[in-house]
């Protein structure tokens, strides 16, 4: 298996690839996924690992993923791991692709790359990108495997790409009808003793705006019995079902662009206590009277430093977005700003202050990521009981 491995990549090496930038720079490298060119929005994500939940995590969709850390694939990919049905980021870029050595490796990373039909270039030099990204912003580009366009011809199309501002990709990658999550328990993992899971006595509707799996399980781990709706649902039809709470999930691209969704959402606030997370809680910030902006590069990785402004303590969170929450358009009165991120200041946080109503902008899942804000969930749980 070393061998053939070893002959694949030899014979991968001399397939060249490159990644054109809307601002014209060029990267050189050689193709490590599906063959097929690909749009999208470069972002860089600065975990060491973790590239199986980012791979399938439906909040990607629309992005090329740059990871910071140079050696990836070491830990492989397995059947646990999964965020999703399938794979969603539109493009990987990599410095090195290893071969696994992993006792929970099902499948190499660059097969799984090939099935789930993801193109990916290794071998560029991801810290001159990231800089560049860092300094520039994100930016749109055009990553071509196939040997089928110019680099000019690349370079155009890249400008002439639509971007993500302004874009619904909520309805891309929702579910297309309502679904009963995990009744057997059999995809809720337990780091432990099955007994810690509580008995699902709470009902909630969760909105599918590009759902996480383990946010699924971590709500189910706290005795939540789950009902997940496509992203275009109504709040009568939601109401209809009778839900002890609504959850608002996390999700790619543009939170302005999902109209429906914030009118829905305005039409639930008073009615029955919100938990939201990411695009979850751009939405709920503006049905609350927000605004929302892009922001430079976005925060996209599992070390991100956010105070938690009750307790003073600050938390190491998981994090995936490009907008955020734009401080000075919120009303104070009716709003409080509950989190914010210690490396610009954004915020992370927010909460209804007479409603049972609050979210944050970062990911307390912990996949991949720390463990630190896992309390939400049964924040969550107590705020419903409460309500």
């Amino acid at each position: 298996m070393k061998n053939d491995l070893k002959l694949l990549w030899k014979k991968q090496r001399l397939k060249k690839a490159f990644l054109a930038l809307e601002d014209g720079t060029v990267f050189a490298g050689y193709s490590v996924g599906a063959d097929k060119d690909t749009l999208g929005e470069v972002v860089f994500n600065t975990g060491m690992t973790g590239y199986q939940e980012i791979l399938s995590d439906p909040s990607y969709c629309g992005q090329i993923v740059t990871m910071t850390y140079p050696q990836i694939g070491n830990t492989g990919m397995n059947d646990e791991d999964y965020e999703s049905s399938r794979l969603f980021v539109n493009g990987l870029i990599v410095c090195e692709i290893h071969q696994s050595s992993n006792w929970r490796c099902r499948d190499e990373l660059h097969e799984i790359l090939v099935k789930g039909s993801v193109p990916a270039i290794a071998g560029i030099d991801t810290r001159a990108l990231t800089t560049l990204l860092r300094d520039k912003g994100s930016q749109k580009a055009y990553m071509s495997v196939e040997e089928k366009i110019s680099v000019e011809d690349a370079v155009n199309a890249a400008r002439k790409w639509e971007g993500l501002e302004g874009q619904d990709y909520a309805v891309r990658v929702s579910c297309k009808k309502s679904y009963y999550w995990d009744p057997d328990l059999k995809l809720t993992r337990v780091w432990g003793n099955s007994a810690d899971i509580l008995p699902a006595d709470i009902k909630i509707v969760a909105f599918d705006f590009g759902v996480k799996w383990n946010i699924l399980r971590n709500l189910r781990y706290c005795g939540m019995d789950i009902t997940v709706v496509p992203a275009t649902t109504t709040a009568e039809e939601v109401l209809k079902l009778k839900p002890d709470g609504v959850f608002l999930s996390n999700g790619p691209a543009d939170p302005a662009a999902l109209k429906y969704a914030i009118k829905e959402t305005k039409e639930l606030i008073g009615k029955i206590p919100i938990m939201g997370i990411c695009l979850g809680h751009q939405i709920l910030g503006i049905a609350m009277g927000g605004k929302t902006y892009k922001l430079k590069f976005g925060h996209h990785g599992c070390n991100h430093p956010v105070k938690n402004l009750a307790t003073e303590k600050v938390e190491i969170t998981s994090q995936n977005h490009n907008f955020a929450i734009m401080p000075d358009s919120l009303d104070l009165s009716i709003v409080e700003i509950t989190h914010i991120n210690l490396n610009d200041h954004t915020i992370e946080g927010i909460r209804h202050k007479k409603e049972p109503v609050f979210a944050v902008q970062y990911h307390p899942e912990a996949a991949p990521g720390p463990h630190d804000p896992s309390y939400l969930f049964m924040q969550f749980r107590e705020i419903i009981k409460s309500a």
